[in-house]
């Protein structure tokens, strides 16, 4: 086997523990995760886990980074679209294509921020990041739209979803979220 082969194999086998951790880490919380649990979902004897993490705080590192990239090719895609209203509503649409996993667990960024806040160790400085980074791609979008309040209203439209993803998972009940979405629609309609 060639080096570079190797390579590729092991990036494989890290990137499916890392995205495994992040889903296992959503559904299970971080006390309840077991390496084991995490190996198991990313189909990793677990003894390899030990070859890519030496931790279990690397393993949800590596989650919180698997946040990020998937945060990342969410927003390149809503780039794409032509005005900042479209964008913010397709951001919206995108939250109650979750609703039914946000009603079993919750918003995967906001629980996982939640949970590490309770902890030392500065992850959560870490999912903290990712989460700043949707409220100033927010908050850009409210700018473009000529809004001097921009930061504002990009906390606001962050703060109902992590408030609804809460009441929606409370309440086992992914109707909030849709409906929640429309009420956002209009808001944001209302800004223009």
């Amino acid at each position: 086997m060639t080096d570079s082969k190797k390579g590729r194999r092991a990036s494989g086998k890290r990137e499916r523990l890392a995205a495994a951790a992040a889903e296992v880490l959503h559904a299970q919380g971080v006390a309840q995760t077991t390496l084991a649990d995490i190996a198991q979902a990313a189909e990793v004897p677990v003894g390899n886990v030990y070859y890519y993490f030496k931790t279990k705080d690397e393993l949800v590192e590596a989650a919180i980074d698997a946040h990020a990239r998937t945060l990342g090719g969410m927003i390149a895609a809503l780039d794409e679209l032509p005005t900042p209203e479209e964008r913010l509503k397709a951001l919206l649409a995108g939250w109650v294509e979750q609703r039914e996993l946000t009603a079993r667990f919750g918003c995967p960024t906001g629980t996982l921020a939640s949970e590490l806040d309770k902890r030392a160790g500065g992850l959560d400085r870490s999912v903290a990041a990712v989460m700043q980074t949707l409220l100033d791609w927010a908050e850009q979008q409210f700018r473009r739209m000529g809004r001097a309040d921009a930061r504002e209203l990009a906390v606001a439209l962050i703060a109902s979803y992590q408030g609804i993803s809460l009441l929606t998972n409370t309440f086992r009940d992914p109707g909030l979220m849709t409906t929640e979405a429309r009420r956002l629609e209009r808001w944001i309609d209302s800004l223009g």
